[in-house]
């Protein structure tokens, strides 16, 4: 089966047009998947010159059956969201958020629709997005409610093979204890195992990471491992889920760079993202976790301070892609 995989060029004013366009001329890319493109003209048009890569554009009709259609260049859905006047490069821009916005909408349409069944996105700058009216904290919550999606949604990381999962994620420090309850940690714990099972592995091995340091020390630094994490971690164990912990946060990810462990279940944004980006920060991955189609995308943001230079490196756009096509395969 070969995967039908949407792409859009993310926020005009970052690195993600530059990255579509290496990413369209990496070797291997094209006979991957069916790629269905998704944006305005002129931003591919930028991408190309800025990675000095071009590629054709064959406008379709957004229907089940564009992947059949035959013909130079890659398969393209045309949107005008933005004019190329309007495009300041490295800037934070209310029509920058507007051309997002407008296209990630359009490609979830799509998704909705069958017409593609992953989707992968070039960064996006959160900050232009609500500038652009973005009712959300984060991207995910807004596909979430374009899709009617109300179940448990949190991001879910990768890199190289280890994943990493939230309890709480876009949130203030001061807030994550009282946020972190069981039933968010069984979600967060499920969500890890699913998700993970959908990218190819069969039993995945995950690892709960604590909260306090040295995993509470027997309750003299806190008592949400004794309280609250070590009996959700029994309770998974006792279901035959390969689960361990809670680990101290601290030695956790060297079970996971050691290939001990396939995931760890993080209580909030730094505990992991700070560990995977340490340890390749070009190849990590973002996946939208509990969203009904695989949807990814590169973890490392517009790189306003390169954009427009011919400098990005495309590793996490590829891992992303790839990422997305192996959870086509192996969705049930």
């Amino acid at each position: 089966m070969t995967p039908r995989i949407g792409i859009i060029p993310g926020d005009p004013s970052g690195i993600g047009p530059e990255l579509v366009a290496r990413l369209l001329n990496s070797d291997g890319v094209a006979e991957a998947a069916d790629i269905l493109l998704i944006g305005d003209r002129v931003i591919f048009e930028q991408g190309m010159a800025q990675a000095d890569m071009p590629f054709a554009l064959r406008p379709v009709e957004p229907s089940s059956g564009w992947a059949a259609t035959k013909g130079e260049g890659f398969p393209w859905v045309e949107t005008h969201t933005i004019n190329a006047d309007d495009i300041r490069i490295a800037g934070e821009t209310v029509t920058s958020g507007q051309s997002v916005l407008e296209t990630l909408n359009r490609a979830l349409d799509l998704l909705k629709e069958g017409v593609i069944e992953a989707l992968v996105f070039a960064p996006f700058n959160k900050a232009a997005m609500h500038l652009a009216g973005l009712q959300h904290p984060d991207e995910l919550h807004h596909i979430g409610e374009r899709l009617g999606v109300t179940d448990y949604l949190s991001e879910l990381n990768t890199l190289d093979g280890m994943w990493t999962s939230r309890v709480t994620s876009h949130i203030a420090l001061k807030d994550v204890a009282d946020t972190i309850t069981e039933q968010r940690l069984d979600d967060a714990i499920e969500l890890a195992d699913k998700t993970l099972r959908r990218s190819g592995i069969k039993r995945p091995r995950i690892a709960v990471a604590a909260l306090n340091p040295h995993a509470g020390d027997g309750g003299n630094f806190g008592t949400e491992e004794i309280d609250l994490l070590q009996p959700v971690v029994e309770k998974h164990a006792a279901k035959q889920m390969a689960i361990s912990g809670p680990w101290p946060s601290d030695t956790v990810f060297l079970k996971v760079a050691a290939k001990e462990i396939d995931a760890v279940v993080t209580m909030y944004h730094d505990q992991g993202q700070i560990a995977l980006k340490l340890m390749g920060f070009s190849r990590g991955v973002t996946v939208q976790g509990g969203i009904p189609y695989p949807i990814t995308t590169p973890a490392h943001g517009t790189a306003f301070d390169i954009a427009g230079q011919g400098k990005a490196d495309v590793g996490a756009t590829r891992a992303a892609f790839d990422i997305a096509c192996d959870m086509v395969r192996n969705w049930t």
